[in-house]
């Protein structure tokens, strides 16, 4: 009980208690900052530059105004963007990008060539959105487009990669855009050749019952009340013909993106499904193997360039075969020291990019379905429509036999008609918009601002980095003096004696140093900095002409 009555809580600080504390400890509150920048000197110098080389694609609209020819791609870009990034920057033609350039040396000696894959996929190849871009060669107008980008150590090189992938990214979308624009002229070429078929039967029957009936043929006038309320359920009829073929046309999409999603499927393709685990491993017939599978993938660009009559397809073909034959020796000798071989488990990559593909196929059949449930629900609709017409048929059953058929003859063949001259303009739509897309003025990709040359790292951000060592350090300090502070109870000045003893102070004895041990204390402490401001001077002036040196 008595230690508790002794216990004081202390006063509250001021400004110049502050001043004091900072005095008191300033070798604790500048030492940590001066540590830490030296630091973030030496981080920031060392970290190696990355160069990141842009191009943005512009999204060119059909030149041709839509008020003429209307188009017949209903994808809008931005989902197009992300199909054709699912089909470029999959693992075989980023690992054709590594192979060519030799990207990833230091990484591939140490990780496998799916990691680096991934990692590439992730951090170093940029895909932005569609947006609005500004310009200036057209008076600063506004277009839409997206950027396309590569960031690596060479600026070189990672120019050269950011203009393969603008490349592949202009050919797939070409493609693409020509399978889906034929797909759908096809669809309405044959809808157009149905119709013509039922008009032309329905027009064989009429005439068929005129020459039957020549000259006692019933008068069309007479009928017109008869039918007027039939014509209307006609209209409908030819309205909901039109509303199925907008939906099969939605369902021919979704086929062009089932097709190019499971194309992509079944592209991918698992590394160690035909690899083996051995145990003892010769080196060289790895090698043999590693050379072969370079020299396949440079046959493969050239053959996509060139006949088999080219020199160089030829030769790296008599390269391939000088390879196999050098395998089967190698393979041959080390025959005796080979054991039994287990499988690989799958490849992790390809495991993500299936399950990937596998989601985005199970999207589009949920689609698929619901269209099919669109259309059997018209065509549920077309069934009820037409047990009205046959009702409203029924009405005129007392009319004579000849004028019934003929009216009925003529029905059909006016159904026909409009039904073949509605699909007739829906094909020549089309068709005028596959020569616009054929003459390559419809809507395209093209490039906007090419690859760029980067002058300037992206990464690392040198002042940011020195600044935030610098406050983290000098926030340490703080730190470090405030709990040395608060561990210190002793009583420091004027302030301490009244607020504590609750006595009047009447004078004060200033503290009495020997000269020479205060001169001996401050000048250890200038030294203790000089040496830490010399050594950590030398170091970040290190760093930073090594920066230079490598630079250079």
């Amino acid at each position: 009980m008595a230690q508790d009555s002794l216990i004081v809580s202390r006063r509250s600080l001021d400004i110049e208690d502050y001043i004091d504390i900072i005095r008191r400890h300033r070798g604790w509150i500048f030492g940590p900052a001066f540590a830490l920048l030296v630091v973030s000197i030496v981080v920031a110098f060392l970290w190696p530059d990355t160069y990141l080389s842009s191009a943005i694609i512009r999204v060119v609209p059909p030149q041709v105004p839509e008020n003429y020819i209307a188009p017949n791609i209903t994808t809008d870009m931005q989902g197009r963007i992300n199909s054709l990034s699912q089909v470029i920057l999959n693992r075989s033609s980023l690992t054709a990008l590594v192979n060519k350039y030799q990207l990833y040396r230091k990484e591939l000696s140490r990780l496998p060539m799916e990691d680096v894959i991934e990692n590439m996929k992730v951090r170093d190849v940029k895909i932005g959105p569609v947006q609005t871009f500004v310009q200036s060669s057209q008076g600063k107008q506004p277009v839409p487009a997206f950027m396309i980008g590569f960031q690596y150590s060479n600026l070189l090189i990672a120019q050269k990669v950011a203009n393969d992938l603008v490349a592949n990214f202009i050919e797939e979308n070409t493609r693409e855009t020509g399978e889906e624009v034929f797909g759908t002229t096809d669809l309405l070429k044959k809808q157009l050749e149905d119709a013509r078929a039922k008009r032309d039967e329905s027009n064989q029957k009429l005439q068929a019952f005129r020459v039957r009936n020549l000259g006692h043929l019933p008068d069309p006038g007479s009928q017109q009340g008869n039918f007027a309320q039939l014509n209307a359920l006609q209209g409908q009829m030819i309205n909901m013909d039109a509303a199925m073929s907008r939906a099969q046309a939605d369902k021919l999409n979704l086929d062009n993106e089932m097709r190019i999603a499971r194309q992509a499927l079944q592209q991918l393709k698992d590394p160690n499904t035909d690899q083996v685990v051995i145990d003892q491993k010769n080196e060289k017939l790895a090698l043999k193997d590693k050379e072969i599978e370079q020299a396949e993938t440079y046959l493969g660009r050239l053959r996509e360039r060139y006949t088999d009559a080219n020199p160089d397809v030829q030769s790296t073909v008599a390269q391939i075969n000088q390879l196999k034959k050098q395998r089967e020796v190698v393979a041959k000798e080390d025959q005796s020291a080979k054991v039994e071989a287990r499988p690989l488990p799958p490849n992790p990559q390809f495991v993500r990019d299936q399950r990937l593909l596998q989601v985005t196929i199970q999207r589009i059949s949920g689609a698929q379905e619901q269209k099919e449930l669109e259309l059997k629900e018209l065509q549920k609709q077309q069934v009820q429509l037409r047990d009205t017409m046959k009702a409203m048929q029924g009405r005129i059953e007392a009319a004579p036999l000849g004028s019934k058929e003929f009216s009925e003859l003529t029905s059909d063949f006016d159904i026909a008609e409009k039904q073949y001259q509605e699909a007739e303009e829906k094909y020549n739509k089309s068709s005028r918009a596959s020569e616009v897309n054929k003459r390559n003025q419809g809507e395209r990709l093209a490039i906007l601002d090419p690859a760029n040359t980067p002058q300037t790292p992206t990464e690392p951000k040198r002042p940011v980095i020195i600044a935030a060592g610098a406050g983290i350090g000098l926030i340490l300090g703080l730190i470090l003096a405030g709990v040395r502070e608060v561990k210190n109870t002793s009583i420091k000045n004027l302030k301490d004696v009244r607020a504590y003893t609750q006595l009047p102070v009447l004078g004060s004895i200033p503290l009495l140093e020997n000269d020479l041990v205060v001169r001996r204390r401050r000048r250890l402490a200038w030294l203790a900095w000089s040496t830490a401001c010399l050594v950590g001077g030398v170091i970040g002036l290190s760093s930073v002409l090594y920066y230079i040196n490598t630079k250079v």
